[in-house]
């Protein structure tokens, strides 16, 4: 039984390595899906962020770069794993440090096997799940809302739900798959939504006069007051 049971723990590891490219020399150099996953992620943000002006563009043209950025590392040239091997040499926490599943700096780094792995994926897909839902219900108010201003829905947690919602996505990928450029380009681009909403709420205020300051008073501006969720 015991000799059973060994080979079954054998195979259910190597069913497991073979999933996440264990066995794999080299997972990377594929650029069919740098650009299916860059163009699916564009797709969904430019649907519901809409820019159309030139500073709105500006913003979208940094976020579209942290996407191309993060899909090049996780499927195409991974830069972040060259950098930490050349840096850690034989210290590298991994055998194969170019395997797919070595490119989840966390499990490499702080180990756990598939539970990390999944918890992993469990947190970072949820919060993306997350915020694209917080975008969709953003877009889906401010459209409906014949030149009002909206207050409820997402809106009544925080002031730019949108930008929230973006900036879970990023959170949620980072933690899939962290590199040394996203962890630069993501305070980098809070800063610059930031700098967009300040300049949007000045019109909003030349729009709706004291409402909007009163609602700005009362709501947060990216992240909701967790005593009145």
């Amino acid at each position: 039984m015991k000799v059973a049971h060994a080979s079954g723990a054998g195979a259910e590891r190597k069913r497991c390595a073979n999933m996440h490219g264990e066995n794999i020399s080299y997972s990377y150099g594929l650029w069919s899906l740098v650009i299916v996953n860059v163009a699916l992620f564009a797709f969904f943000i430019l649907s519901y962020l809409a820019p159309v002006k030139k500073r709105e563009w500006r913003s979208m043209g940094v976020t579209l770069a942290f996407f191309v950025a993060l899909f090049t590392e996780m499927y195409g040239f991974p830069l972040t794993i060259y950098i930490l091997t050349g840096v850690l040499g034989s210290r590298y926490p991994a055998l194969n440090p170019f395997s797919h599943a070595s490119g989840h700096l966390w499990l490499t780094f702080l180990g756990g096997g598939a539970v990390m792995m999944t918890v992993i994926h469990l947190i970072s897909n949820g919060l993306a799940i997350i915020g694209f839902v917080i975008m969709w219900n953003g877009w889906k108010l401010i459209h409906g809302a014949n030149g009002t201003l909206v207050t409820e829905g997402p809106y009544a947690y925080v002031r730019h739900p949108q930008y929230s919602g973006l900036f879970l996505i990023m959170i949620g990928m980072f933690i899939q798959w962290p590199t040394i450029i996203t962890a630069f380009m993501f305070p980098v681009l809070v800063f610059i939504y930031y700098r967009l909403s300040k300049r949007e709420e000045g019109e909003m205020i030349k729009t709706f006069g004291e409402e909007y300051k009163q609602y700005a008073e009362r709501v947060p501006m990216f992240i909701p007051n967790l005593k009145k969720v």
